[in-house]
């Protein structure tokens, strides 16, 4: 098995967090709704140790705590009044608090941006695979492995697949958890139509064939409507940078017979 695919294993950064998290989560502790929520946001970002929500709140706590504290002691140095001091506190804490969040955040939507951009080659082998007369489940591990190099999130979650498949637990158990770890839309469709190619026994291969060519013309259209938006998004910066400039080329010659003028 591949190492990166260990449920338990923590390197030592995250063990060191752990022992931080433990007499900390029992002054704050978080309920079990918070829990559940933010271990299924750390498995959409990659993390999947059962300690990673415990780690994650301790170095939240410890940012909140530390950075009001660094802040005041800024405030110290420079001699600044006691009100700079508590606007500083506030907002030291504030960022503490918050920063872990958005880098979880910004972490996941990258890792969901991977993953779907390598979800049509992975339906093309899939494809493949399936006419070729493997079953879904050979069909799965074969394109996972074909994935390892190119698409490494990919991979390991189609391994996560196959590992469940093999202790035991049933195909759609383990394609719906599948979608529950990677949180994107188009894994989503893809499981519920492998759960009902599979429930009606319907062709796998015509069905994923299907999904593959509007999954890549879905591909296409998010291209150009990102190609639309970048157009849009220039207008700004060369407003400010590039059209000033213009104008001041054109301009300029006649601006300085002007001044000559005026002073003759």
């Amino acid at each position: 098995m591949d190492p990166s695919l260990a449920f338990v294993e923590n390197s030592p950064l995250t063990e060191m967090a752990e022992r931080v998290a433990e007499p900390l989560n029992r002054i704050s502790p978080i309920s079990a709704v918070d829990a559940e929520k933010l271990q299924k946001k750390l498995l959409q970002a990659g993390y999947r140790s059962p300690d990673a929500a415990t780690a994650f709140r301790a170095i939240q706590i410890v940012l909140t705590l530390a950075a009001p504290t660094l802040a005041v002691t800024l405030c110290f140095i420079l001699d600044q009044p006691l009100s700079n001091f508590l606007i500083w506190a506030v907002i030291g804490a504030a960022v503490g608090f918050y920063l872990p969040r958005y880098i979880l955040r910004k972490k996941t939507l990258r890792r969901q941006q991977r993953i779907t951009w390598g979800l049509a080659d992975a339906m093309d082998l899939m494809v493949v695979a399936v006419e070729a007369g493997l079953g879904l489940n050979a069909a799965i591990n074969r394109v996972g492995e074909e994935l390892k190099n190119i698409h490494p999130d990919l991979h390991q979650e189609l391994e996560l697949v196959n590992l469940e498949i093999r202790v035991g637990q049933s195909r759609e158990e383990a394609l719906r958890n599948l979608a529950e770890r990677t949180g994107v839309d188009d894994i989503r469709s893809f499981v519920a139509l492998l759960i009902q190619a599979d429930r009606f026994g319907s062709s796998i291969g015509k069905a994923v064939r299907v999904f593959a060519e509007s999954l890549r013309t879905k591909r296409r259209q998010r291209a150009e409507q990102t190609a639309q938006k970048a157009a849009l998004k220039l207008v700004f910066p060369l407003t400010i940078f590039l059209f000033p400039v213009i104008v001041l080329v054109i301009l300029g010659a006649a601006l300085l017979n002007l001044i000559d003028l005026f002073k003759g």
